[in-house]
């Protein structure tokens, strides 16, 4: 394909010269040398003119001796008289001076000729990548949106409840070093978690609570009671002894994990310790409620 496109680029070359060449005027003609030879001379006009003497030595200028001037020529039977002309004065002419005309030449425009549209070459390989440019400005912020449709039903809402509140109505003295105080008398014992017959709350709900014991003195008798949060005293419930029985109290709040275990403990110290009640009233209470589950905190 390419060979062609070079091969038709000549042969329009060849085309304009020729029409150049054939493209003369009769003036062009004129204008070239008949002979082929040496240039003529350069100089003033006379030398590149020469001029013809008249056989006779006959001058134009009058009052000159020894000098050649133009005659006027007469056709035969008509040759004037010797001193016809002899007033007369003639001016040498110059020749007229050659004026060229400009000539249009024909020109081939390169840049016209157009070959074929080649095949595509292969794909060169991928240039390095640039540096990294700035951060550029935050732009507008766009419509708003259509309203979504609605979401599925989410799962029920699962409430965290843990509460007891149990009594004894029977008075206890303390024989042993540690006692665990029973109670007699169930409240409230929400699902069950306060087992009546070892006297502790077991927890099922991690989370904060509260909890109070309440008691009543025994006249001339000591009253020491610890809350128990699983194995370690937290509080103490003190009374001393004296002549005339008291309402004592003591509160607080734990945070439970599952499976831990609240319950009151009777100490026996130096002197006997006992908490009273009978059996038309009840005395001695304790309570405990869940305030907020672990999963809220």
């Amino acid at each position: 394909m390419k060979a062609s496109a070079c091969v038709r680029a000549a042969a329009l070359l060849l085309l304009g010269a020729a029409a150049a060449a054939a493209y003369r005027t009769p003036l062009d003609q004129s204008l070239e040398p008949e002979q082929k030879g040496p240039a003529a001379p350069r100089g003033r006009p006379e030398d590149r003119y020469p001029r013809e003497e008249p056989a006779d030595g006959w001058s134009g200028r009058s009052g000159s001796s020894g000098g050649r001037e133009c005659r006027r020529c007469c056709d035969p039977g008509e040759e004037p008289s010797p001193g016809a002309y002899a007033s007369q004065t003639y001016t040498r002419v110059p020749p007229p001076q050659t004026q060229y005309q400009y000539q249009v030449v024909p020109q081939i425009n390169m840049t016209i000729l157009k070959g074929e549209k080649g095949d595509r070459g292969e794909r060169g390989y991928f240039g390095k990548s640039g540096r990294p440019g700035e951060t550029g400005p935050r732009g507008p912020s766009g419509d708003k949106g259509a309203k979504g449709g609605v979401g599925a039903a989410g799962a029920a809402c699962k409430s965290h409840y843990a509460a007891f509140s149990v009594g004894r109505r029977k008075a206890l003295h303390s024989g042993d070093y540690y006692q665990t105080l029973v109670f007699d008398t169930e409240l409230v014992n929400l699902y069950g978690h306060f087992n009546m017959f070892s006297g502790r709350f077991h927890c099922y709900e991690p989370g904060v609570y509260y909890f109070s014991l309440n008691v009543h003195t025994w006249n001339q008798r000591e009253t020491y009671a610890h809350v128990m949060h699983n194995e370690r005293a937290v509080v103490i419930l003190y009374a001393q002894p004296s002549d005339r029985s008291v309402m004592q109290s003591q509160s607080l709040m734990l945070a439970l994990e599952r499976r831990d275990q609240v319950w009151v403990r009777l100490y026996k110290g130096e002197r006997e310790n006992a908490v009273f009640s009978d059996d038309h009233d009840t005395y001695i209470t304790f309570n405990g409620h869940l305030i907020k589950h672990k999963s809220e905190l």
